[in-house]
């Protein structure tokens, strides 16, 4: 094994880890704007529905960078090119991600408004729903993680 690629290896999981984790925290908060609850405060009261939700984000992410990491384009480039590549197409296809996912939740909310309000439902804690929209996020990261490789 060539030291030098060992070392660019542990360069780019140190980089990539950073990064995910602070798009995972961006993507909980930028979901957290549209769901009329504060996740934090909920988290400490123990709303299994929020937790849920906040795993189905941060799975997706993780799917969508691992995506962007190993898709095509980024193979084709080589050292910190390739770096680059990566590091530009894991923000763009957070990006996308982060707006299907609310899309996703605003249309399930639209459908389902006559039935049950999923933001009151999430709010009070209602398990089912945390795992049903942590379904929808997990399940567009799937489609999207798809198309980019």
């Amino acid at each position: 094994m060539d030291l030098s690629n060992l070392l660019w290896d542990i360069m780019d999981v140190c980089i990539y880890s950073c990064l995910g984790i602070i798009l995972m925290f961006f993507g909980n908060w930028l979901i957290d704007l549209i769901i009329p609850c504060s996740f934090p405060e909920e988290i400490k009261k123990g709303n299994q529905a929020i937790g849920f939700v906040s795993a189905g984000i941060n799975i997706g992410v993780g799917l969508l960078l691992k995506a962007a990491i190993s898709s095509p384009s980024s193979a084709v480039a080589t050292g910190r090119e390739n770096l680059f590549v990566g590091l530009t197409g894991s923000l763009i296809y957070f990006a996308i991600g982060i707006v299907f996912f609310m899309l996703g939740y605003l249309i399930k909310r639209f459908l389902d408004k006559k039935q049950y309000n999923i933001n009151d439902e999430i709010d009070n804690g209602n398990t089912a729903a945390g795992i049903m929209v942590a379904g929808i996020f997990i399940g567009l990261a799937i489609v999207i993680s798809g198309v980019i490789m």
